[in-house]
């Protein structure tokens, strides 16, 4: 297995994405690689000062960087050299196994659908977060920016992928899927809230709950929570800040500190046909660390595999 890496993405990049690189190393067993794409100069003297052979890791020189400004469209255009852009067709010719990294979020979509695809089937690839509870376990809430505009029938999709997702990623074996509502009542909500619901409803193939309020996201009521990508980005945005009133509050303990993102590096992007993970721009040692270790988890799992296999046969 090897897994891909943009070594210049992120506002830290590259002290930060090859520390965390060399701390996922420690990590993984002999037989899985980490490719690290960046100007090879660079990766090698940043290398140096950790005191680690390169030959561990497969360096793929790549004299451009796309910054994280720039028009995700002319970005691919004027710099083909790029780290990300060579990222994406060692992924199309399955050269590596994953691709992640901490830079410009719009070009690393524009990439995934130009390079790798949607999944046959899908409308919208979407992402995702995960929603900490008091007991230690977490939730997953799709879509959190990537769709701020939706229809039913993308609506529907995120709870087949969100349900896929916690089987094979979260380990629920049969996960209750929710929808984001600002009422329990079966005809609460807008137009579009209250058409998806009737869809959910009728999904056999789903374990649906209903509708749960904002106040039931930290519970086990639901483990996949739905919701459009304007809704789920305000609630995702509002869940950061929070965390960090309580933190420079000093109102910390186990439970607010598992909201802190470092703890799961990054998000894939779901509904595609590779493993593709977007971090922070802000991305720490640890968050880095964490981003390679979900992309070999979602590599292990088969996930692409079952999306696949679900979108042959699921139709609305």
């Amino acid at each position: 297995m090897i897994l891909g890496l943009d070594v210049m993405g992120g506002d830290q990049a590259p002290e930060v994405t090859i520390a965390g690189s060399v701390a996922a190393l420690e990590e993984l067993n002999q037989e899985t690689k980490i490719a690290l794409f960046g100007p090879h100069k660079t990766i090698v003297e940043e290398l140096e000062k950790h005191k680690v052979d390169a030959t561990r890791f497969d360096v793929v020189n790549c004299p451009d960087v796309i910054e994280m400004g720039e028009s995700p469209i002319r970005a691919f255009a004027a710099k083909p050299n790029s780290s990300i852009a060579i990222g994406f067709k060692h992924l199309k010719a399955k050269k590596i196994d994953a691709f992640s990294s901490a830079g410009n979020t719009g070009v690393m979509f524009v990439g995934a659908i130009n390079n790798v695809d949607r999944i046959q089937g899908i409308i919208r690839p979407c992402i995702s977060t995960v929603v900490p509870r008091e007991d230690g376990k977490v939730n997953l809430m799709l879509d959190v920016g990537l769709n701020p505009d939706c229809r039913v029938d993308i609506m529907y999709q995120f709870a087949i992928l969100g349900y896929i997702y916690s089987k094979h990623i979260l380990k629920i074996p049969e996960p209750k899927v929710g929808l984001l509502n600002i009422g329990e009542e079966e005809k609460k909500g807008s137009i579009l809230t209250q058409s998806v619901f009737q869809v959910l409803k009728d999904s056999p193939e789903l374990n649906f709950v209903g509708n749960i309020e904002g106040i039931e996201m930290f519970t086990d009521k639901a483990n996949v929570i739905v919701t459009d990508g304007f809704t789920g980005n305000i609630v995702l945005k509002q869940m950061e800040a929070m965390t960090a009133i309580c933190v420079k509050r000093g109102l910390r303990d186990s439970y607010i500190d598992s909201f802190n993102y470092e703890n799961f590096g990054g998000t894939p992007i779901l509904g595609i046909n590779a493993p593709v993970f977007i971090g922070h721009g802000k991305s720490s040692v640890k968050a880095i660390k964490n981003m390679i270790l979900a992309s070999q988890e979602m590599v292990r799992s088969n996930l692409i595999k079952n999306f696949k296999k679900a979108f042959k046969y699921i139709s609305l």
